[in-house]
């Protein structure tokens, strides 16, 4: 597995091209403090998805990995330039993004880097539940930044392709605070517990906390193991919270009972498609 310090922040064969796409290099092949860091980032969560990697490795070598709601396809260049384009098989990324300038952007970057292995679809994630364009199974989906339902629609994609290895980074979760906000009155009156969403501030930030809660519960209720850690420290983004979620086939009626209970207790049981279990 790769090591790195403070003074190995490039590692050795990196596309020094990719970077400067990146804008961690300057034009001029530079490293400034800021982009040191931005680099320092890139390698944290790089450590993180290694590992599944080299796991999946041990089974086979050709490793399939699907990246929703790509963007511009950082994540899935530094991953093809770190470890796939020199892998042996035929290995590929694939960039799922609704937006088609952010597609053909990535396709054109993707030929000029030699990255063969990375391809790039406009399509929603219902389309790519459905899309011949896809394999019927996946070996690792991630969703970093995935605002609102798009992480959801991330984790139907993983589970409908029945994805060994799932990483996603939510953001922007708004959707059960605003059930919060509409159920608060009916709830205030029955149970005490509502005290802990009753303001509108703690309403937003308890919404986005239970979320995630809920997210992994489902993840749970669907066999997998569940690990909630911090992508990077808080002084560089407050939307922060990375989960990984391994296939272990694990028991699943308690975690499908604590889900639905929490549903129900929360009075967020008009979400419950949202949070489907088997």
């Amino acid at each position: 597995m790769t090591k790195y310090t403070e003074k190995h922040t490039i590692k050795e064969g990196q596309s020094h091209e990719l970077l400067k796409e990146l804008h961690i290099l300057t034009r001029d092949g530079k490293l400034n403090q800021d982009s040191r860091r931005k680099l320092k980032q890139v390698n944290h969560l790089f450590q993180f998805i290694e590992p599944l990697i080299l796991e999946i490795q041990k089974d086979h070598d050709d490793i399939t990995l699907v990246d929703h709601g790509a963007g511009k396809s950082y994540l899935g260049f530094i991953l093809y330039d770190f470890f796939f384009k020199n892998s042996v098989g035929a290995s590929r990324i694939y960039g799922i993004e609704t937006r088609d300038e952010l597609v053909e952007k990535s396709k054109l970057l993707a030929a000029r880097l030699g990255f063969s292995g990375m391809s790039f679809l406009n399509l929603s994630v219902a389309d790519s539940i459905r899309s011949e364009l896809l394999p019927k199974t996946v070996d690792i989906v991630t969703a970093l930044h995935a605002c609102n339902s798009a992480t959801d629609d991330a984790i139907k994609f993983a589970l409908e392709k029945k994805a060994r290895f799932i990483v996603i980074v939510p953001c922007c979760q708004a959707e059960v605070a605003a059930v919060l906000r509409k159920n608060k009155s009916a709830s205030i009156a029955s149970q005490s517990l509502t005290e802990i969403w009753r303001h509108s501030l703690h309403t937003r930030e308890f919404g986005s906390h239970i979320t995630n809660v809920l997210r992994c519960l489902q993840l749970e209720s669907h066999g997998y193991q569940v690990s909630v850690t911090e992508l990077v420290g808080w002084e560089h983004s407050m939307k922060n919270e990375l989960i990984i979620a391994s296939y272990k086939d694990l028991p699943r009626r308690r975690a499908t009972e604590r889900l639905n209970e929490l549903l129900d207790i929360l009075g967020l049981n008009e979400m419950s498609h949202r949070f489907f279990t088997p």
